[in-house]
């Protein structure tokens, strides 16, 4: 065998591992809502690298954000249905249906998103609102921080300035907050709102700085009210057939990347991102409100008082135990935030 040959065979000798490497055994297709651009996109491709990397290969994620396997509203059922293997979204875009999990919504829960996050994971995890979820293996649960008023023309200084305005809400416990603010609720997913209101058929979107970082509103939103108003909950969930049919090293592996660690872990996120949202909004020379005791204003407290009292006597006219589990959020809240 001569020089070129041997160099040739041992060339190819050294490819083999690489051609006989075999592909993952779960190929996860992953949707979501978020821009590839965002910092939250960012975020769930570290939680896909980690668990590729934990399991050596055997799993893969693969992404698919900005509704484009799904759209926001169907996130949930696309995963019930196998449309989508894993999707991350808004308990709130199910309307009715996540109706224990949307007390952390209520105004006043959470200052940032790693104290909201604390609280419904840990919901989550005493079994509080875990009945919920049935239909899906739920990953993890988190919030982002607190839900503000970003508006185009009329800047919002008292609950008075919002009358008429038709103001992006993106659930109907926020919808409730708003109307007992003398707004116009418009129920509409955040990729949306962007070009709503370009043209003008929203006045204005009830959002944390995250979103406005996220979906790029500071081009279109000139004042800003930090009210605190609400805390938005999401859930990481993946489908309960995929992973029911998981070898149990695989599980082991998917729950090592659930729970507590990666609702703060997209916390952090959250947080970075209302840092990085607000400081953008500052340097553009906008008007930024904030409320002396954000929901306890004086002005605002009773108003949003009788919009959780209403939400909340709804509930258990249902026979849903919505005290307790407001009682109990109010507790971790407290524990979360020290």
């Amino acid at each position: 065998m001569n020089k070129l040959t041997t160099l040739a065979a041992s060339t190819l000798l050294g490819l083999l591992p690489l051609a006989s490497a075999q592909a993952a055994e779960y190929n996860l297709r992953f949707a979501h809502f978020w821009p590839a651009t965002s910092g939250i996109h960012t975020a769930f491709e570290s939680w896909g690298q980690a668990l590729e990397e934990a399991s050596d290969g055997r799993i893969e994620v693969e992404f698919y954000p900005s509704q484009t396997l799904t759209k926001a509203p169907q996130s949930y059922d696309a995963v019930k249905n196998r449309i989508a293997d894993v999707t991350a979204t808004v308990q709130g875009y199910s309307a009715n249906r996540f109706p224990l999990t949307q007390v952390v919504e209520l105004p006043g829960m959470a200052k940032t998103a790693a104290q909201g996050s604390c609280v419904i994971q840990s919901l989550y995890d005493e079994g509080k609102i875990s009945g919920e979820y049935d239909d899906t293996h739920v990953l993890y649960v988190f919030t982002h921080g607190p839900g503000d008023i970003h508006t185009k023309e009329k800047a919002i200084h008292k609950p008075e300035d919002l009358a008429g305005l038709k103001i992006r809400r993106p659930t109907t416990v926020v919808a409730e907050l708003l109307e007992g603010l003398g707004a116009q609720p418009v129920g509409m997913p955040a990729p949306e709102t962007y070009p709503s209101l370009q043209r003008g058929v929203i006045d204005g979107v009830a959002m944390p700085w995250e979103g406005i970082k996220s979906f790029r509103l500071n081009e279109e939103t000139q004042h800003h009210t930090e009210v605190g108003l609400y805390t938005l909950s999401f859930v990481v969930t993946m489908n309960k057939g995929i992973y029911d049919g998981m070898p149990e090293e695989l599980k082991k592996i998917v729950d090592e990347h659930s729970g507590q660690v990666w609702s703060q872990k997209l916390a952090t996120a959250f947080d970075e991102l209302d840092r990085q949202g607000r400081e953008e909004a500052a340097a553009a020379g906008h008007e930024i409100i904030t409320l002396e005791g954000g929901a306890e204003n004086a002005a605002w407290k009773p108003v949003l008082d009788a919009a959780a009292e209403k939400y909340l006597n709804e509930l258990e006219e249902r026979g849903l135990p919505a005290r307790d589990v407001y009682a109990r959020a109010r507790e971790l809240s407290a524990s979360c935030g020290s």
